[in-house]
């Protein structure tokens, strides 16, 4: 990938994804699909300052979705999931 901003599409917050970084200080992101876990970890450390410990990612499935009389289909995309070092946070999932 190019440029960090293009490897991290955005954080994808939602109430499991609160719960697993309240808990086990977990976050989750929307990356490029041509991302891999090298360039995920070098974007997440420049972009917030911080140091990852661990990256799992996963290529999402779009569902097919009904508009109207025809049917058509969300996009896929890849998440990944970002663990840091103890004592760094993320301050875009704490506000």
């Amino acid at each position: 990938m190019s440029t960090v901003h293009r490897t991290i599409v955005r954080p994808v917050v939602t109430e499991k994804s609160s719960a697993a970084y309240q808990s086990r200080g977990e976050y989750t992101f929307e990356v490029a699909s041509g991302a891999n876990k090298n360039a995920i970890r070098t974007a997440i450390e420049s972009l917030f300052g911080v140091k990852v410990t661990g990256v799992w990612t996963s290529n999402r499935r779009g569902k097919a979705r009904r508009v109207g009389t025809t049917t058509g289909r969300r996009p896929h995309w890849k998440k990944a999931i970002v663990t840091l070092q103890e004592g760094d946070t993320i301050e875009i999932f704490e506000g």
